[in-house]
């Protein structure tokens, strides 16, 4: 017996064929991505498992016309946008699925912004030179040392800085938390605003693009790739933030004009650009972020590894398995 298992997703194609290909026979998958009731609707009289990737709120309208659900999947960490009421009263049990992929991609970021920050590149090279020029070596103890013998200049502190993020998903809420108690100001800035208990949560301010612009020290871009966001963060994008702000990018490639960053940072106007994705990869040696960095400007570029050795798309299916099993539910909400 296949279980009707309703999927809805932003994911492109090729990432909804790999989703498809990983789920296990004992579903039948429906893969949506537009999810407005009606575009729901023909699905749930039948739907066992609704699983959502934030597409859509699930309200209580769609949890009554699914009068043989049984699970809410959310998969990700943030179920601001489901019922939680109604689905208590059906008897239907919401449970959520963090993104390992997402997590990586946090972690990464918060490596690039502490790399600009404390400018490694630089200050590493100061170290592995281990040049005479520097002075006299001498044996260190508790009254001898040489504290910032090669007179490195501009390290900064992530303390009491305001940090932007363009495009807020997944990603953005695991950047977040993680940022929290450094001490950090947190703007975002997505198309569909959270709601307000999620933002008190996540100790988020939501901004305008403009003023996320203005406003932030640290400008962190994890834009999806469309028409709409190509070469969004472009010349002008940049001269209108602020004098001696940082970019750093593990959004989709081709959503930053790399010529123009690679020359804003050449002015001194943005001090440090950090980036994982690019508008072709992999980099080719032309690359005006490539050959700037070569010459020792504040870039660190990582080859798209942000995510880390991938995450099988299967495990996305755990809690539904479980319980088709009988087994206790993970990560359960209610």
């Amino acid at each position: 017996m296949l279980h009707p298992t309703i999927f809805t997703t932003h994911r492109s194609p090729f990432h909804q064929k790999r989703a498809l290909d990983a789920a296990p026979p004992e579903l039948s998958v429906t893969m949506l991505t537009h999810t407005d009731y009606a575009d729901l609707l023909p699905y749930l009289a039948q739907a066992e498992y609704l699983i959502s990737e934030r597409v859509g709120v699930i309200d209580e309208k769609i949890i009554k016309a699914a009068p043989n659900l049984k699970l809410i999947l959310r998969l990700g960490s943030m179920y601001d946008d489901i019922d939680l009421v109604a689905a208590r009263q059906a008897g239907v049990i919401v449970c959520k699925w963090p993104d390992a992929g997402a997590a990586a991609v946090a972690e990464h970021s918060v490596m690039q912004i502490l790399a600009l920050i404390k400018r490694l590149r630089e200050v590493e090279t100061a170290a592995l030179e281990a040049s005479p020029r520097w002075g006299e070596s001498r044996r260190t103890d508790e009254n001898t040392f040489s504290y910032n013998w090669s007179k490195r200049q501009q390290i900064g502190t992530l303390h009491s800085q305001t940090v932007g993020i363009l495009g807020f998903g997944e990603i953005g809420s695991e950047l977040t938390r993680r940022l929290n108690g450094w001490g950090c100001k947190m703007l975002y800035y997505k198309r569909t605003r959270l709601p307000e208990r999620a933002e008190g949560d996540l100790g988020l301010t939501y901004v305008q693009p403009n003023e996320l612009r203005e406003e932030s020290d640290i400008l962190v871009n994890l834009l999806p790739y469309s028409t709409q966001t190509l070469n969004m963060i472009d010349a002008t994008w940049l001269e209108g933030m602020k004098s001696g702000a940082k970019v750093v990018s593990c959004g989709s490639g081709g959503t930053i004009d790399e010529q123009a960053l690679a020359d804003a940072v050449r002015s001194g106007h943005i001090a440090g650009a950090a980036l994982d994705s690019y508008a072709y990869e992999p980099l080719k040696a032309d690359n005006p972020l490539v050959q700037l960095a070569r010459t020792g400007a504040n870039i660190l570029l990582t080859p798209h590894t942000a995510a880390g050795n991938g995450h099988p798309r299967s495990v996305e299916y755990t809690n539904i398995l479980r319980h088709l099993r009988g087994e206790s539910i993970l990560y359960r909400v209610i």
